[in-house]
């Protein structure tokens, strides 16, 4: 397989390389690149930051998580991209020495490739920009001061260079086959190659499959990487739904949704960080079929079709039904999914993540409500948990206890005391099985006062 891309302004072709050899370690042990770092090697650090442009714009991403034919017909900057050709430091960079930023220095160039794309974009959500960077000496607020004083200084010359760079220098790649690889251009190719090679590996974002390479050491092959399938990136409204490809970005969907569904919107902000958000793509949340992905919960209480393909035939499903068990779904050998359609409006819906920590954090329980009320009597009532059994899974006795009666504090305590024969929660390192019986419960009691127009969010509620 033959990638081609740019390299810090320079056109580079690999040939050769095993499919799954992340970019991370090209660049430090091809390119003596060592200015991205390795820290936690799984997509939590940010160490590793990069930034990734192609004809959609430019993302920070993790390198350590990405694999390099992920990068085929874009452009690629590193820290050491991110001054000017001839030594000129990047707006960020100075502004991170003159706010006291650095310590260590360790964490220091992922930092600064995350602020330098930023600033690029125009956005000032420094915290949520911010949240995928670890820093342990400094802690944020020099960091956060030096991004918010950039805030106004003009775009260096060399950062906007990549854009109008890539349909002149960049040729693909030979994509296609290759030994245990397939690079697919459209649905039809991937529904050809996958229902040939019913067992292989498909990677979209890689920030689950990633780990599968660099913490279980595992080969994979064959596999089909999804970049390339643009025909499953695009999101849709019509007839009152919003269709979503799978290849849709947890960034594009949230952005998509964030005027239309704004609590999913919130819940996919606290979807892992930028890097990953970024990377990740909502088809993959869902095939991965994790009990404890925030994906379903949301799309579930949302109502959601799944649509699935295999070779030419389409078939489409209550996205609650594909989880038929723990990491089992309702796929057939050669079928993956290829999109996801929603009521793209729903202003009962509220999503609650409950996790340790506010940012880049699994949740613990994740749930979502969708109960609708009309002249104080509830007629129609979804509520889907993730992190409560080993699917994501409707409360169907808590729903019943609803449906047809007064929308009440006594109709809530009744449905969150029938909540308990939903599910049988399990005890690990997240949570214990009685706490999350009752947080549960008490979410829909929150659920029940954000209705009702009190204050209930973490950060707006003080004791």
């Amino acid at each position: 397989m033959t990638v081609a891309f740019l390299l810090n302004g320079t056109p580079v072709r690999i040939e050769g390389e095993p499919p799954t050899r992340t970019l991370l370690d090209w660049l430090r042990e091809s390119r003596r690149l060592t200015g991205t770092k390795e820290g936690c090697n799984e997509g939590d650090c940010g160490a590793c930051t990069v930034m990734v442009t192609d004809h959609s714009g430019s993302r920070a991403l993790n390198a350590c998580i990405l694999f390099l034919p992920q990068l085929d017909g874009k452009a690629v900057r590193t820290v050491e991209g991110i001054s000017g050709p001839k030594g000129e430091m990047h707006p960020v960079q100075a502004a991170m020495v003159a706010h006291h930023g650095s310590q260590c220095g360790f964490c220091t160039p992922g930092f600064v490739v995350s602020m330098a794309v930023a600033h690029l974009n125009g956005a000032t959500d420094h915290d949520d920009q911010l949240a995928g960077n670890l820093c342990r000496c400094t802690g944020y607020a020099p960091i956060v001061r030096a991004a918010k004083a950039v805030e106004g200084a003009p775009v260096p010359d060399w950062m906007k260079a990549d854009r109008a760079f890539l349909s002149a220098q960049i040729s693909r790649g030979a994509g296609g086959s290759a030994p245990g690889a397939f690079q697919p251009q459209g649905s039809d190719e991937l529904a050809e190659w996958y229902l040939a090679n019913p067992g292989a590996t498909l990677i979209a974002g890689a920030t689950d499959v990633g780990l599968w390479v660099t913490k279980q050491l595992r080969e994979l092959r064959p596999v089909a990487f999804l970049n390339g399938v643009s025909d499953l990136q695009g999101i849709e409204a019509r007839g009152g739904n919003l269709h979503v490809g799978a290849c849709v970005t947890i960034s594009a969907l949230r952005a998509a949704v964030a005027g239309r569904l704004p609590s999913f919107a919130e819940l996919l902000r606290r979807y892992a960080s930028q890097q990953v958000r970024n990377a990740a793509t909502i088809g993959g949340n869902i095939a991965n079929g994790s009990p404890i992905g925030d994906g379903p919960p949301a799309l579930i209480a949302l109502g959601a079709t799944l649509h699935l393909r295999r070779g030419d035939e389409m078939r489409s499903m209550a996205l609650e039904d594909f989880f038929l068990d723990y990491r089992k779904q309702d796929r057939r050998p050669g079928e993956f999914v290829a999109g996801v359609s929603f009521p793209e409006q729903a202003p009962a819906l509220r999503c609650y993540k409950i996790s340790k920590r506010f940012d880049q954090d699994i949740s613990a329980v994740c749930g979502c409500f969708n109960v609708v009320v009309e002249g104080g009597v509830v007629t129609s009532a979804r509520i889907a948990f993730g992190g409560m059994a080993g699917v994501p899974k409707r409360a169907a006795l808590a729903e019943a206890a609803l449906l047809g009666r007064p929308w009440t504090e006594a109709t809530v305590e009744a449905a969150a005391e029938a909540m308990a024969g939903d599910f049988t929660p399990l005890t690990d390192m997240r949570a214990s099985a009685a706490y999350r019986m009752l947080t549960a419960q008490n979410l829909l009691r929150r659920y029940f006062h954000d209705l009702n127009g009190l204050p209930v969010h973490v950060l707006e509620v003080a004791p």
